[in-house]
C-alpha cells in the first residue's frame, strides 16, 4: 500500500525536483517531509475533486441517492451509497473520494445561496429528514459548514473527527435533504431538481 501511494505521488515530488531512486536527489529529512505534505495534499485534493467521467459517475450515484431517499427507499439508497469503491483505478465506478468531494461541493454552492436557480433562502430552510440515518451527525455538521460555504474546505477535519464512511453518508444525506427542501419550495418533483441541479 505505502509502495503504490509512493508510486502515484512520485510524478509530483518530481516537480519540486525530488526523484527517491536517485539519492543525489533526494533532500534532507525536513525539506523532503514538506515536498511529501505538498505532494499528498494535492494527491487528496484530485481524489476529492473528480473530473470529466468520475466526476459524472459521482453525481449519478449521488442522483440516484437523492432519489431514492425521496421515494422512501432508505435501503435501497444505502445499497446505491455503497456501489462507490474507495478507489477506481479504470474509472469505471464512483469513488468514496469522488462521491464526497462532490457533494460537498454541491451543498456549499447551493446553501450559501450561491446558485441563482436554487430557492431563496433555501440553506436557512434545509432540515434533516426524520428518523436516524447513518452519517447523521456528519449531515448536521455539513450543512452548518455549506450554509457558510465551508463544508469543501473543511474536509480534512470532517474526516479526522467522523471518518470517511460517516462522511460520505452524511454528505449525501445532506444533499438529499436540501433536494428535498428544493422540492418542496418550488413544487418541483426531486428528478427533476437534480437533473438540473447536478452538474
Amino acid at each position: 500500500m505505502a509502495d503504490d501511494l509512493m508510486r502515484e505521488i512520485a510524478p509530483l515530488l518530481a516537480e519540486d525536483g525530488i526523484d527517491l531512486d536517485d539519492p543525489a536527489k533526494i533532500p534532507d529529512t525536513e525539506t523532503l517531509q514538506i515536498a511529501l505534505n505538498r505532494a499528498i495534499e494535492r494527491r487528496n485534493m484530485a481524489l476529492f475533486t473528480p473530473v470529466g467521467k468520475p466526476r459524472e459517475l459521482a453525481l449519478t450515484t449521488l442522483r440516484l441517492y437523492v432519489e431514492a431517499v425521496a421515494d422512501g427507499e432508505t435501503e435501497l439508497a444505502g445499497a446505491i451509497l455503497a456501489t462507490a469503491q474507495p478507489e477506481s483505478p479504470d474509472g469505471s465506478v464512483a469513488t468514496v473520494a469522488g462521491t464526497i468531494g462532490v457533494a460537498l461541493d454541491l451543498l456549499d454552492e447551493i446553501l450559501s445561496g450561491h446558485r441563482s436557480d436554487a430557492p431563496a433562502g433555501i440553506g436557512a430552510r434545509t432540515r434533516l429528514p426524520k428518523g436516524h440515518w447513518a452519517g447523521e451527525r456528519a449531515a448536521r455538521d455539513i450543512v452548518s459548514l455549506a450554509r457558510r460555504g465551508r463544508a469543501f474546505a473543511s474536509l480534512g477535519s470532517l474526516i479526522t473527527r467522523q471518518g470517511s464512511p460517516a462522511v460520505q453518508s452524511g454528505a449525501a444525506l445532506a444533499l438529499a435533504a436540501t433536494m428535498q427542501t428544493w422540492c418542496d419550495a418550488t413544487d418541483t418533483p426531486v428528478d427533476e431538481i437534480t437533473s438540473s441541479a447536478f452538474r
